[in-house]
């Protein structure tokens, strides 16, 4: 079970404080300005990332340059911290920096504190940005919770502080979880934010505004401008401080359904020959900057899949479905060995899942799989996810999945559950062979929720390739229904400590609960 600790709210008392510092001119600059009086200033909170049973990663942006440090504690009074010196905080990565703790007992709460120490002179540091998290558990019997979500300021519905900005986090933090998994689509650089938006009733929905939302993301500086937008939230802030992450990405971190090789045609509203690689490369570096991710840190080849371990109970595959896939087609091919994971991904993930002694392993999709996702071109039907409509055997993607469900079966892989986010809306499948086409496979669960605060839109059709049953769904009848009228999702993995059991909750923004799911551990097939 996840751990209390009564002094929560002072702890972030310092993190909070920050929040409310928060200017109008220092938030919508698109870089802090140099040669600044007084302290430096975190004004963008803190993030915890990727954090195991005895590390974790720590993240801060700064006004100017400076020095980042940590501090951590056992207790939020930070009686004997510990001290970490970071990086030297630059215009190279916008001013921003990730700290790797180390050493840290497991299954404890570590407080910690981000100072910025002035390039200049050291002496002038700024005031203490705080916020906690939990390590891993190396014992079983104390269980792990964590919830999941993705699609954040999409459809040009941002920040809009009438109805408490982006509500959902505050929800999210009353329940106090592990970590948080973001399914992706952190951002929608391919999206503008305006002042105003109508509402079917006739009011206008009110939106924060920054110049970098006011046209598409083409630049570095236009990618971390919308990364910067979200921080503006003072909700999401709260919950950075609070509870670590765990992010993968999808399209809209570049641009709505894009694909490795895909040359923007037209000059409305990117410049015509625009290479999307190009813009996934700036968007990527971006990306690395705003949050504390371990793989982008440590690789050169800034890679974005990788498993999360956490504990004996979870291991999560945090998949990247964008980065290596083919392209977006009728995808009816019979035979398709790049797919939507890529060669190298898939056999990864083979290997990574059989080395897995986890009780439950989570597959963290950013992409449905039985779901069919269109993506029509100038007349052409072609599909942006794994499904394409076809009932019939595996074709196109379909293939490389088969493959992976095959491979746990006949390696007797027990425990998968997958998770993603995408279509935004919220719902249940269970994938069965014998409603199947293809049956060479174990039956699974498949959970869908989102968006945070984003359109909704209509339930997704099912394809019968891998025999899904919709259990359950939510989902408006209308297209892009604003976050003022609800059809805001997030779900919970609650994995008991004793008997082993993974529960799901599929809830609304209010956390409200709209369906349950238990499922036993050390199965092949559920």
């Amino acid at each position: 079970m996840s751990l209390s600790f009564p002094g929560r709210r002072s702890v972030l008392r310092g993190s909070l404080a920050a929040s409310a510092a928060l200017t109008l001119p220092t938030a919508f600059s698109a870089a802090p300005a140099f040669a600044l009086s007084g302290r430096p200033r975190a004004d963008w909170g803190v993030q915890a990332g990727d954090v195991t049973a005895d590390s974790g990663l720590v993240w801060v942006r700064s006004d100017r340059p400076a020095r980042m440090i940590v501090e951590t504690s056992a207790t939020e009074s930070f009686r004997n911290p510990r001290r970490w010196r970071g990086p030297l905080l630059g215009a190279d990565s916008d001013f921003t920096g990730t700290t790797r703790l180390h050493g840290l007992p497991s299954g404890e709460q570590i407080h910690y504190r981000v100072l910025l120490a002035d390039a200049d002179d050291p002496r002038r540091t700024a005031e203490p940005v705080t916020g906690t998290f939990r390590t891993a558990s190396t014992r079983r019997r104390q269980g792990v919770k964590f919830l999941w979500s993705g699609d954040l300021a999409g459809q040009g519905w941002g920040i809009n502080e009438s109805i408490g900005g982006y509500r959902i986090f505050d929800a999210m933090a009353k329940l106090d979880p592990d970590f948080f998994l973001c399914s992706g689509d952190n951002i929608y650089a391919d999206g503008v934010i305006s002042a105003t938006q109508a509402l079917p009733d006739g009011s206008l929905y009110r939106n924060v505004t920054s110049e970098a939302k006011s046209h598409v993301a083409v630049t570095l500086d236009d990618f971390r401008g919308n990364f910067r937008y979200n921080l503006l939230d003072e909700a999401l802030r709260r919950f950075n401080a609070q509870v670590p992450n765990v992010i993968q990405w999808d399209d809209h971190e570049v641009r709505n359904n894009w694909y490795p090789g895909e040359v923007i045609g037209t000059g409305t509203p990117y410049p015509a020959g625009t290479r999307l690689d190009d813009m996934a490369v700036r968007s990527r570096q971006a990306f690395s900057e705003y949050f504390p991710i371990s793989t982008i840190s440590g690789r050169p080849d800034g890679r974005i899949y990788r498993v999360h371990h956490h504990g004996p109970l979870l291991d999560v595959f945090v998949l990247d479905m964008r980065t290596y896939r083919n392209a977006n087609s009728p995808d009816n091919q019979t035979t398709d060995p790049q797919g939507i994971l890529g060669a190298e991904q898939l056999e990864w993930l083979k290997r990574e899942l059989s080395r897995s002694r986890a009780v439950w392993k989570v597959i963290a999709a950013d992409m449905p799989l039985g779901l069919v996702v269109p993506d029509p071109v100038e007349g052409l039907a072609n599909f942006e996810a794994v499904a394409q409509g076809d009932p019939g055997a595996p074709l196109g993607r379909e293939l490389q999945i088969a493959e992976l469900l095959r491979y746990i079966k006949h390696r007797r892989i027990t425990g998968t559950v997958w998770l993603t986010a995408d279509v935004h809306h919220t719902s249940a499948q269970h994938y069965d062979p014998s409603r199947a086409a293809f049956k060479d496979f174990a039956p699974f669960w498949e959970f869908v929720s989102g968006p945070l605060n984003a359109g909704a839109f209509p339930a997704s059709a099912l394809d019968g390739t891998f025999g899904p049953d919709r259990v359950f769904v939510k989902a408006p009848t209308a297209s892009n229904v604003s976050p003022a009228e609800g059809y805001q999702f997030f779900g919970e993995v609650d994995i008991d400590g004793h008997s082993g059991e993974l529960t799901v909750r599929l809830r609304e923004y209010d956390g409200t609960v709209l369906f349950t799911q238990t499922l036993q551990p050390g199965r092949v097939g559920q």
